[in-house]
């Protein structure tokens, strides 16, 4: 079954004056590890999540490479303008993966049987498909102190299925993208956590299962 996965990132005595370098910082990993150079875009969120968006800004990702989304410090500085400790400041970025373009499998009319493109299992074929990465800095106060569970920062990554995709049978090919996904995720983890001076990390899903041990026995079946 597949989860949602996230990394929180902490910083000892954060001060909110401090949340633009951090997430500069976080946004800036992406584009050495798989993501987009450029963030897509940016949201401002007052008190709590139920609340409407008090800054939204839409860069897009059409049109030429040079005019495709901003740069991480200006889409930072263009959200935090309003900086409030009861805000919550979101961005959104590119980053790809191997993913399985599972194909509607074509039935010949004559014999029933399924017919498989050159190129491809019955299951699809793999391809390095972009993903919206959500990044989001929260201020002390947010949704009453959220940033002791969620981290000053937390990455949304999407569905962990990339990382596992537990229900497949894995060939070698597939193992090997799976495998490069994880290795892309490990490096991102890791770059995102040094480059902000983050002093305690945390890769955790919805569910509340271990991805690393989910890992290891996917991994070790497949190989």
């Amino acid at each position: 079954m597949s989860d949602t996965l996230y990394l929180s990132l902490w910083y000892p005595n954060l001060r909110l004056e401090a949340l633009p370098d951090k997430l500069t910082a976080v946004l800036g990993a992406f584009a050495a590890h798989g993501g987009e150079a450029r963030v897509y875009a940016a949201t401002a969120w007052p008190i709590n999540w139920t609340e409407t968006p008090i800054f939204q800004r839409v860069w897009g990702r059409a049109g030429k490479e040079s005019e495709r989304g901003a740069e991480p410090r200006a889409a930072v500085e263009a959200a935090l303008e309003l900086l409030h400790d009861d805000y919550a400041y979101e961005f959104q970025i590119g980053w790809s993966l191997w993913e399985l373009e599972r194909s509607q499998p074509a039935v010949s009319s004559a014999s029933a049987a399924v017919i498989s493109a050159p190129g491809k299992n019955n299951l699809g074929r793999w391809a390095r498909e972009p993903r919206l990465v959500r990044v989001t800095g929260y201020g002390p106060l947010f949704d009453e102190g959220a940033y002791e569970q969620d981290g000053h920062i937390r990455i949304d990554f999407g569905t962990d299925t990339p990382f596992l995709e537990e229900d497949t049978d894995l060939d070698a090919a597939g193992a090997r993208h799976v495998e490069e996904n994880v290795r892309q995720l490990v490096e991102l983890t890791n770059a995102a956590e040094k480059d902000s001076g983050a002093t305690a990390r945390l890769l955790w899903s919805e569910m509340g299962e271990s991805l690393a041990q989910r890992l290891a026995a996917r991994l070790g079946v497949a190989n």
